[in-house]
């Protein structure tokens, strides 16, 4: 059929338009378009009236929308083929009317990438954060001063700000040589590490099916090392049995002091038992430190006195 047949046959509920109907779809747009449309004597069908061509229009405009595209195009013949799949024929058209336009694999990248950039960026001022805080602290940076002294770093900065640079300038650099001591010397853990490519969320994702195999390994060699063949555990696995009863990440367990972790081992706190006394322990200290805490003991009558809800007019 031609385009304008297949407008004037609406009424049976087909639009049966070839590909090559195109051109004729867009010049019915035009003629029964509700802004442009003016009814002429004699005319007939579904435009005698700016009713019936606001009709005409929306026909027509779907039609172009299920023909212009190959996918929707089969999805119409498959549903005049079979009507009896109602609930489907629904499915397949808000599908394909609501899918995203763009490849959603490029809009996940393109989150991973900016969510990496931010931590790298959030890491960086992070690490320069505490390499700043430990410059104001008397103990390394006393020592950091006396390492440039020995490697003659202020003595150049000094010479060179005597001819060029100005008293500001001097101190903002041996301020610098400083902190890049500090930055050399000290190997800051946690929070506040030294920010590493691999630990970035891009990275972490395509190095996690090496992480995953590699932690099978592992898992698969300490069921048959400890529990088939019955080993004793090294250092290494205690520390670890250690941690995961701590419930402690490894950034913050790499964060103790290493006389820490040489008294968790003495206490062999890897047995159940003996971390069981040790938490007991710690919690009874803990108790102890509040109890003898000034303003704990202030906090604690302020709770059982007035209380948070209470309203009051004292001065202090």
């Amino acid at each position: 059929r031609t385009a304008e047949a297949a407008v004037e046959h609406t009424s049976e509920g087909h639009v049966l338009l070839p590909p090559e109907s195109r051109p004729s779809l867009r010049q019915l747009a035009r003629r029964y378009h509700p802004d442009r449309y003016r009814p002429e004597p004699g005319d007939g069908g579904p435009g005698r009236t700016l009713r019936h061509a606001e009709e005409a229009f929306l026909l027509v405009a779907t039609a172009y929308e299920t023909l212009k595209d190959e996918e929707t195009r089969k999805d119409y013949d498959y549903m005049l083929d079979h009507p009896e799949e109602y609930y489907s024929h629904y499915y397949h058209y808000y599908s394909r009317r609501l899918a995203p336009k763009v490849d959603v694999r490029v809009v996940i990248l393109v989150t991973v990438c900016a969510i990496s950039v931010f931590q790298y960026f959030s890491w960086w001022n992070s690490y320069n954060k505490a390499i700043n805080y430990l410059a104001t602290v008397p103990k390394y940076r006393i020592q950091a001063t006396e390492i440039a002294k020995q490697q003659g770093l202020l003595k150049k900065a000094k010479e060179k700000g005597r001819s060029k640079k100005s008293k500001e300038e001097t101190r903002d650099e041996e301020e610098n040589i400083i902190k890049n001591i500090i930055k050399s010397k000290i190997d800051i853990k946690g929070g506040y590490q030294k920010p590493q490519i691999r630990d970035l969320l891009l990275f972490q994702i395509i190095l996690a099916p090496f992480h995953l195999c590699s932690y099978g390994a592992w898992y698969c060699r300490w069921i048959y090392n400890f529990n088939i063949k019955g080993k004793e555990y090294g250092e290494e696995e205690r520390l670890y049995i250690i941690r995961k009863s701590m419930k402690m990440s490894q950034s913050q367990f790499d964060s103790l002091e290493d006389h820490q972790k040489e008294t968790f081992l003495k206490r062999e706190l890897w047995i159940k038992e003996n971390y069981e006394a040790y938490k007991q322990e710690q919690e009874e200290e803990l108790k102890k430190k509040l109890a003898n805490d000034p303003r704990w003991k202030r906090y604690r009558r302020w709770m059982k006195n007035e209380g948070p809800g209470r309203l009051t007019f004292v001065d202090d």
